[in-house]
């Protein structure tokens, strides 16, 4: 990298912290007495303001006997994805500008280990997982059966239509498998039970500010934790657009990221 380049990357990284700072200060100012519950859905949501409304009606208080706090991390945006959240009673982090979805879910990572949680959900904000199977995702780390849930949607249903994604499913998967030795069936899946104990050794290598999921399932599978999968009901948008853009790129994207999160990982 050559100075020019090197200087841009740390502005922009000055730039990145001093707008999760100026969120984390609101944050506190806000919910000045907050304590997390042993259980947390973490959804993070940028111009979601058709559809988080309905996805947050949907979540239960409580999953596996423990209580259940829905924690909203608000990407920026111009929208009302933020008031909607919390007036539906959410606990709501908001920046101020958009940062990516990756970082978003760092932020959430890190709340939740520093405020004590056991165990965290994440869950798309734009409907397509069903927050009904969150205590099924949930158990097997209840259990002590694994440290990290994938949900499938080729072993429960895809409804969806979009061919093209469903192939990408399948490829990735097996280029995933053949890196780390797991037999999953859906990696690129974004609703995930995760223990915090193992966010706790895994946050600080997270790199990617959008396409976390292979970066974070591959990290955790290189450094032994415990990976397994449940079948889910993958459902179509319920409004809005995607964020990640069209197939060809983000099927590149994705690749790019699989790729040197494995040979920072090997």
């Amino acid at each position: 990298m050559n100075s020019s380049n090197s200087l841009e990357a740390r502005d922009l990284a000055a730039l990145r912290q001093s707008v999760i700072e100026q969120a984390r200060l609101d944050f506190d100012n806000r919910y000045p007495h907050l304590e997390f519950p042993p259980a947390v859905a973490l959804i993070c949501a940028y111009e979601e303001e058709g559809a988080i409304g309905d996805v947050l009606a949907k979540m239960p208080s409580e999953a596996c006997g423990l209580p259940l706090m829905t924690l909203v991390v608000v990407d920026g945006g111009e929208d009302r994805t933020a008031e909607i959240s919390e007036s539906s009673g959410a606990t709501t982090f908001v920046f101020p500008r958009n940062l990516g979805h990756g970082v978003a879910l760092q932020v959430g990572y890190r709340l939740c280990v520093e405020q004590g949680a056991s165990y965290v959900v994440t869950l798309d904000a734009d409907g397509q997982n069903d927050p009904a199977e969150l205590p099924s995702m949930l158990q097997p780390l209840v259990d002590d059966e694994a440290d990290f849930v994938v949900a499938s949607r080729r072993l429960g249903v895809d409804t969806t239509t979009d061919r093209f994604r469903k192939v990408g499913v399948v490829v990735f998967s097996s280029i995933m498998n053949r890196m780390t030795g797991a037999h999953l069936t859906d990696t690129s899946n974004g609703y995930r039970a995760l223990r915090v104990s193992m966010l706790a050794d895994v946050v600080d290598r997270l790199r990617q500010e959008q396409y976390q999921t292979a970066e974070l399932l591959i990290t955790c599978l290189k450094r032994g934790w415990r990976v397994t999968e449940r079948p889910t009901m993958w459902l179509p948008r319920q409004a809005g657009t995607t964020k990640k853009g069209k197939n060809w790129l983000f099927g590149f994207r994705y690749a790019r990221v699989v790729l040197s999160t494995w040979w920072r990982e090997r």
